[in-house]
């Protein structure tokens, strides 16, 4: 009996699959698919809970850590109150010397950029002409008061005549106006004198103010006329010297209530706006406000004994208008700002932080002055914001020394992932955006 192959056989001999096997094959694949993913995912999940337990309990070892911080005590004094302005140095006196009489320029007495005194002689005019003008009154007097004393001679003469009625009494009475007459003339002639010695003089141009010169404007042997506008020079007094500036007109009740009490008090500084200039005083606000700006202006007089000022330079100003006495004031660095406003880190016992709100009162780089919410018994920290938050507790480095490494911007997040606080021991003027005070009951 021959053996034939069966059903299988010729299957498998034909390269094809039985189609039982090959469902039963598909079914057992996505089997092993599926608790290969399963295994793969509980491997992830368990290293996932093993680093989230790593994080916790680094988070919680640093926060047992105490932060490294500088502190500062409230100091209490006095504090000046000053509003700020830019102005411009205006000499106090500015004067284009012109020629009082035309002629020609023969003399110039002065250097450019020099100090004159009131009264040097700047310039020199041919004085040929009105020397030859005073010489003609002075003649012309002369004749008018010899006919003078002539007359007053035939006046006593016909006076005597007219006592002893020799000569009528109307012949005197004549000669009585014509010496009158004549005396008006020689007054006439003595006007004429000093109207011409006038003229003579105006032949030396004189500094009519003390300061200093400019650029000539006029060379020697040109014409000079009395219509010249650009003048000889033009002098402009430095000692002492002006500014005038601008404040807004909310500082008006300020500025005069200030006046009011005496001398105001200002300063300039140089153009760094840090380097004081000069010291001064006010000397006049102007009678109105500045509708296009809303400023009021305001000038104040500087000795300027070392010309830091000069005219059409452009300075920062600061006007002192009150002093707050025994004020509470802190490092400015020591203010933050938080979504509630304006608050300090307060050291309390056991050296742990409070955020407290404060109310600043004014405030500059460097200094804050505190109107509520410090003591001058507490402690503010100052730097060292980076990983501070309410209730944490620190450590406090000497004042005078410079922040550590440790002090240095870190990344901290608090349970919900917010970010709390912000380096502030390198700002300048500049407040902290984060890290406010959490609402106290």
């Amino acid at each position: 009996m021959l053996f034939k192959p069966g059903l299988d056989e010729t299957a498998k001999a034909a390269g094809e699959r039985i189609p039982g096997q090959a469902a039963a094959g598909g079914r057992r694949r996505p089997v092993w698919i599926v608790i290969t993913l399963l295994i793969l995912g509980g491997l992830t999940y368990l290293g996932w809970i093993a680093l989230e337990q790593t994080k916790r309990d680094e988070g919680r070892e640093h926060s047992d850590r105490a932060i490294p911080v500088l502190a500062a005590t409230p100091r209490i004094q006095d504090v000046p109150v000053y509003l700020d302005g830019v102005g411009t140095v205006r000499a106090l006196n500015t004067v284009t010397v012109r020629s009082q009489v035309n002629g020609k320029l023969i003399a110039v007495n002065f250097t450019e950029g020099q100090d004159v005194q009131k009264g040097d002689v700047l310039g020199e005019i041919d004085p040929v002409i009105y020397q030859a003008q005073y010489d003609q009154t002075v003649a012309k007097k002369a004749q008018d008061e010899a006919q003078l004393a002539n007359m007053l001679l035939d006046l006593k003469r016909y006076q005597q005549l007219a006592v002893s009625n020799a000569g009528s009494k109307q012949q005197a009475d004549t000669q009585r106006a014509v010496v009158a007459q004549q005396e008006a003339l020689v007054k006439a002639d003595q006007a004429a004198i000093d109207n011409a010695g006038a003229m003579l003089g105006f032949t030396k141009i004189v500094a009519p103010i003390s300061g200093r010169v400019g650029l000539r404007q006029v060379d020697r042997g040109n014409i000079i006329n009395t219509t010249d506008t650009t003048g000889l020079v033009v002098i402009t007094q430095l000692q002492p010297i002006s500014v005038q500036f601008s404040l807004p007109q909310q500082q008006i009740t300020r500025v005069n209530a200030a006046a009011a009490k005496g001398a105001i008090e200002v300063d300039v500084f140089g153009s760094d706006g840090t380097t004081l200039a000069d010291t001064g005083e006010l000397i006049g606000i102007d009678n109105q406000v500045d509708p296009t700006t809303g400023t009021l202006r305001l000038r104040a007089k500087f000795p300027n004994e070392h010309f830091q000022l000069w005219p059409g330079q452009f300075v920062n100003v600061r006007i002192k208008v009150e002093t707050l006495l025994q004020a509470t004031v802190i490092p400015t660095s020591a203010v933050q700002r938080g979504p509630l406003g304006t608050f300090s880190y307060v050291i309390g016992d056991d050296d742990i932080v409070t955020a407290k709100p404060v109310t600043v009162q004014q405030q500059d780089e460097k200094d804050a002055v505190i109107a509520k919410g410090v003591g001058p018994t507490d402690r503010v920290v100052t730097t060292g914001f980076a990983n501070l938050s309410d209730g944490a507790k620190v450590t406090i480095s000497q004042n005078d020394q410079a922040p550590t490494a440790d002090l240095a911007p870190q990344k901290r997040h608090d349970e919900h992932g917010a970010r709390r606080g912000g380096d502030n021991s390198e700002r300048r003027g500049k407040r902290s955006s984060g890290g406010g005070p959490k609402a106290r009951p």
